[in-house]
């Protein structure tokens, strides 16, 4: 063989073996690569754009839900558009020397319960976060900012002090056994507050978390505000932090209205909030510390005014999705690893789906203001799907059977739906929507004419009135039906027929994840 021939034998065997080592690389690489990826994160979809076209259902029952807000304010009202409301409360707080007239009427009656009031404005200022873009395109933005500011200024006054804060305005025990207009009210409206004595840590935490979350719409459009809101979040998380103790045992007359189960979901909860409002390590750090001594790992749970838990652990998981600097943390993937259980237990036909939900698949926990978890598991699927498609992820994994992020917005739409009538009763549980919805709902204003002069007991002729009410509470989403699918519609019914601000806070989070149909976040990131 010539020198020449060798030569060419010996770079071609060269050449096979570069091409050799280039395949074995990138084999070894692809399966790194598969090994450090969650299963659900194997393959990106396409980059999700701004809002799309208006689903008119939607965009309608959003305007509807934000209405209610306004039906609960309580205050001297300002460019109020609701004929039947007029002013009330305005002396709450003077025996404090505080002025507590704003504020938010949690239900269908006049007490200002500041535990699930809070959780109502954190749930409000998350939506209006995530989803500014879709509020702003039905021109309904402006007045979920206006009614989230109305209760945060409440809560401003009411935490004078470092360790102090008030968290209720009105005496159960005077104000349930009336039947009157907020307007014409004239029984004792104590405060009753939490110290350092006294301490509430849930309702301080959620106060804290509400007013971090709030400080977080306001930023750009009022500094100042924003600032403000984030001292007292600041001080709050301190202040229920260190004097550790349980609100509805430190004023055991809450326990048969708002009774908390347990205050270290709140701390887990307003510490995520501060940490997404400063991006100060030490809110990471805390999270990340009492997870395995708050945050039940593994353990689905249902997001409600008393259980933050489910919603952290979204809250926590987007961080993972949005920055990359923090995609290594194993603390953050046990959150993201729970709220992944949360999604599963959702998925209709998932192997871990929840039987929690009627043979039409409208998911219900209780027989107690059945809808709350309805409308609360909506919105949190929508969102984790949301996270998923604005960061082209649209896989999840659920005990080796992987569905898509859409079927998680399929299914916040059921829920979205049957709420809205698509059931077998043919009822739109919001008051106002539809052709059906509930006429008897228990709620005092809307049972009494505005032109009625009652007092405290003469007012039950309206409420054992046979006659529908006669001023409609426009956006109020009652408690809802029961598992058997059965609803009735009467004043009496307290369980299913009363509404309240935070199932509304909550609705408003899930429709305007729908209203148009874009599934990218451009709010928070």
């Amino acid at each position: 063989m010539s020198e020449k021939s060798k030569s060419r034998g010996l770079f071609g065997w060269f050449i096979a073996l570069i091409v050799l080592a280039a395949v074995i690389l990138a084999v070894v690489y692809m399966v790194k690569s598969k090994v450090n990826k969650p299963d659900d994160d194997e393959e990106a979809g396409p980059v999700p754009g701004p809002p799309g076209a208006i689903d008119k259902k939607y965009a309608d029952a959003l305007k509807l839900a934000l209405q209610f807000f306004d039906i609960q304010k309580s205050g001297k009202l300002v460019n109020n558009t609701i004929p039947w409301r007029g002013d009330s409360g305005l002396k709450d707080g003077s025996e404090a020397n505080l002025d507590l007239s704003k504020g938010l009427y949690d239900a269908g009656d006049h007490i200002k319960f500041g535990f699930p009031m809070a959780f109502t404005a954190t749930v409000l200022s998350w939506s209006i976060l995530e989803y500014a873009d879709q509020m702003d395109v039905v021109n309904l933005l402006d007045p979920a900012k206006e009614s989230l500011r109305w209760t945060t200024d409440y809560f401003i006054e009411a935490h004078p002090s470092d360790n102090v804060l008030y968290v209720q305005v009105g005496d159960p025990e005077v104000d349930h056994p009336c039947w009157e207009r907020p307007e014409t009210m004239k029984g004792k409206r104590p405060v009753v507050k939490i110290d350092a004595d006294t301490p509430g840590t849930e309702v301080a935490a959620e106060t804290a978390a509400a007013m971090a979350s709030a400080s977080l719409v306001f930023k750009d459009s009022d500094p100042k505000y924003s600032a403000t809101l984030l001292r007292h979040a600041r001080q709050l998380f301190g202040f229920a932090d260190a004097k550790r103790g349980l609100y509805s045992v430190s004023i055991p007359e809450v326990q048969k209205f708002y009774n908390s189960s347990g205050y270290g979901d709140e701390l887990l909860w307003a510490a995520s909030w501060l940490y997404h409002a400063t991006e100060e390590k030490s809110y990471l750090d805390y999270v990340t510390k009492h997870g395995n001594e708050f945050a039940r790992f593994g353990n689905p749970t249902w997001f409600s005014w008393d259980d933050k838990l489910s919603g952290t652990q979204v809250l926590l998981s987007r961080l993972l999705f949005f920055k990359k600097d923090l995609s290594g943390s194993r603390a953050l993937a046990n959150y993201r690893g729970t709220a992944k259980a949360v999604m599963c237990g959702l998925l209709p036909k998932s192997p871990t789906a929840t039987a929690s939900r009627s043979k039409s698949g409208l998911v219900l926990v209780s027989d107690w203001n059945p809808l709350q978890q309805s409308v609360s598991a909506g919105f949190l699927a929508t969102l984790f799907s949301d996270y998923m498609l604005t960061s082209r992820i649209h896989k999840i994994s659920c005990n080796g059977k992987i569905f898509k992020a859409t079927e998680l917005r399929d299914f916040a739409k059921s829920q979205a739906d049957y709420i809205l009538g698509n059931n077998p009763m043919g009822m739109s549980f919001v008051v106002g929507y539809g052709d059906k919805y509930p006429e008897y709902i228990h709620h005092r204003g809307a049972s009494i004419p505005a032109d009625a002069t009652t007092g405290c007991l003469d007012g039950f002729k309206y409420f054992n009135s046979t006659k529908p009410n006669p001023n409609v509470a426009y956006g109020a989403l009652v408690g809802g039906p029961y598992l058997n699918e059965t609803f009735s519609d009467a004043r009496t019914n307290v369980r299913q027929n009363e509404p309240a601000t935070y199932n509304n806070a909550l609705l408003v989070g899930l429709l305007s994840s729908l209203v148009t149909t874009s599934s990218a976040l451009q709010s928070l990131k």
